[in-house]
This record gives C-alpha cells, sequence and structure tokens, in this order.
C-alpha cells in the first residue's frame, strides 16, 4: 500500500470530474489501496478550496455535500503533526506544507498536477512527485 501526500490540486480535481486520473485516485483511497497522509493545516486548505463558490458551482456540490465527501474522506488518511519544518524550499509557500508532510512521514510520494512547484524538492529529498496520470502508469492502474 502506497501512502502518498495528495496536492490540493488533485482533491479538486477529483471532485470536478469523474473521469479524470485524480478521481481514480480517490477511488483506490476509498478501496484502502492508496493511503493518503495529511496534516490539519492540509485538510484544512481541501475544505477551504473545495468551499469557496467558484469551486462548488465547478463541481456541482452544496456545502453540506462538500462536508461529508471530507468527512468520508478524512477518515481514510493517515493523520501526521509536523515535528520538523523545512521551509523555506519551494518557491510557492502553499507547497510547503505539502513538502513537510511527505518529509515528516517519509511518503511514498507527492502527487500534484503541479510538478514543477515541487522540482526543487526533488534532488534534495529524493521523494517522487507524480502527476495523478503518472501515478496510475507506476502503478499500473
Amino acid at each position: 500500500m502506497k501512502r502518498l501526500v495528495l496536492d490540493t490540486s488533485v482533491i479538486v480535481s477529483a471532485f470536478r470530474s469523474s473521469r479524470g486520473a485524480s478521481f481514480v485516485i480517490l477511488s483506490l483511497v476509498a478501496k484502502r489501496r492508496l493511503v493518503p497522509l495529511v496534516s490539519t493545516a492540509l485538510f484544512l486548505e481541501y475544505e477551504d478550496v473545495l468551499q469557496r463558490p467558484e469551486q462548488r458551482d465547478a463541481h456541482g456540490l452544496d456545502p453540506n455535500a462538500v462536508s461529508k465527501a471530507l468527512r468520508e474522506l478524512a477518515a481514510l488518511c493517515e493523520p501526521v503533526e509536523p515535528h520538523f519544518s523545512w521551509r523555506p524550499q519551494l518557491s510557492d509557500p502553499a507547497d510547503e506544507m505539502v513538502l513537510e508532510v511527505a518529509l515528516n512521514e517519509r511518503a511514498d510520494g507527492i502527487v500534484t498536477h503541479n510538478v514543477r512547484d515541487f522540482h526543487q524538492a526533488v534532488p534534495k529529498f529524493g521523494i517522487p512527485v507524480l502527476t495523478p496520470g503518472a501515478l496510475l502508469e507506476r502503478i499500473g492502474k
């Protein structure tokens, strides 16, 4: 079972379309074939972004449905309490918490639609950073 950090872009994409690789990843999470690692801060970012009016317009869920889906996702996640801060490592401060979760829990990888945002960290820490499609190719799905 792979333990991965899912960037907010992956969660948002999965909510917006049931046809893409991000949705398949959440389906594998639901089947307990993948385990998302999350900190409180990262999960709160998922919630904040998914509850924005423009996102609700795109995914079509009302606030209660988003909250319910996030509760279900939370039950499948492994909580991480980052004990070490590695900041600053990345050009985008919002991505720092994703990297910190991955480093503190020795994640098998980071999954994001914004791979280039993490390019600085790959050589330093050796954590694979993959798009959702690349992850599915790697695990044979």
